[in-house]
C-alpha cells in the first residue's frame, strides 16, 4: 500500500528537496505541499495523508498549532522537522502529539525510513538527540511536578518499559535491557500509552522525564 505524504515547509527549496526524495522512494507518494501551517491543516483534512512532514517555524499558523489540530482531530500522524537550535518549538510540537521529529540535516535514507515508521504507527526517536532535548526541558520544569494521572495504573513491567522509553531506548534496546521479547515490549508500550492517555511514544518519554522516572 502506498504511503501518502503531505510536506509542509515555508522554504520552497527545502520543500522541493523533501518531495524529490520521498517521491523517488518505493511505496511513498507526496500528494500535496503546504507553505504554512494553516494550509497544511486545510489540505491534510481534505486529502487525509498518512503522514504530514511538518516544519516547526512557519507563517500564519506555526507547526506546533498545526500539529495540535491535526492530531486532536485524528487526521493523520505528524513528523516534525527542525534545526536543533529551536528546542522549545520541538518540545511544543511533541507535547502537541507529534509522532517524532527529524533534524533538517537528515539524510535521504533516514527520512524515508522515518516516514515509513510513522505511517506504520511507530514513533521516531533519535536516542542521543532525544535524550538531550527531553532532559533539557525536564531540567527547566519546576522540581515539584504533580504525579501524572495513570502512572499508578501501570504494572511494574509497564513502568520499566516507560523508563526505557524515557531514556530514549528503542524497543530492541528495552527488550535487551529487560530480558524480554521485542514483541512483548511493543505490547507493553501500547498498553502504557493507553493507560496514560498519550498519543505518542515521544510524549511518554517527556512524561517519564517530568515524573522523575529517569
Amino acid at each position: 500500500m502506498t504511503i501518502k505524504v503531505l510536506v509542509a515547509d515555508d522554504h520552497a527549496a527545502i520543500r522541493a528537496g523533501l518531495c524529490l526524495i520521498l517521491d523517488n522512494a518505493e511505496g511513498i507518494e507526496v500528494i500535496a505541499e503546504a507553505a504554512d501551517g494553516a494550509a497544511a491543516v486545510r489540505k491534510a483534512t481534505a486529502l487525509r495523508p498518512d503522514v504530514v512532514l511538518m516544519d516547526v517555524r512557519m507563517p500564519e499558523v506555526d507547526g506546533i498549532e498545526a500539529t495540535r489540530r491535526l492530531v486532536a482531530d485524528g487526521v493523520c500522524a505528524v513528523l516534525v522537522l527542525t534545526t536543533f537550535d529551536m528546542d522549545e518549538y520541538v518540545y511544543g510540537a511533541l507535547r502537541a502529539g507529534a509522532a517524532g521529529f527529524l533534524l533538517k540535516s537528515v539524510d535521504a535514507a533516514r527520512l524515508i525510513e522515518s516516514v515509513r515508521l510513522v505511517a506504520a504507527g511507530d514513533g521516531v526517536l533519535e536516542p542521543g538527540v532525544t535524550r538531550r532535548l527531553i532532559s533539557a526541558f525536564a531540567d527547566a520544569q519546576p522540581k515539584t511536578v504533580a504525579r501524572p494521572a495513570g502512572l499508578d495504573e501501570l504494572t511494574e513491567r509497564e513502568t520499566d518499559v516507560l523508563v526505557g522509553v524515557g531514556e530514549g531506548l528503542s524497543n530492541q534496546e528495552i527488550a535487551r535491557k529487560l530480558g524480554i521479547a521485542e514483541a512483548t515490549v511493543k505490547t507493553h508500550v501500547s498498553r502504557m500509552l493507553t493507560k496514560l492517555d498519550l498519543r505518542s511514544r515521544v510524549q511518554a518519554a517527556v512524561l517519564a522525564q517530568e515524573a522523575g522516572l529517569v
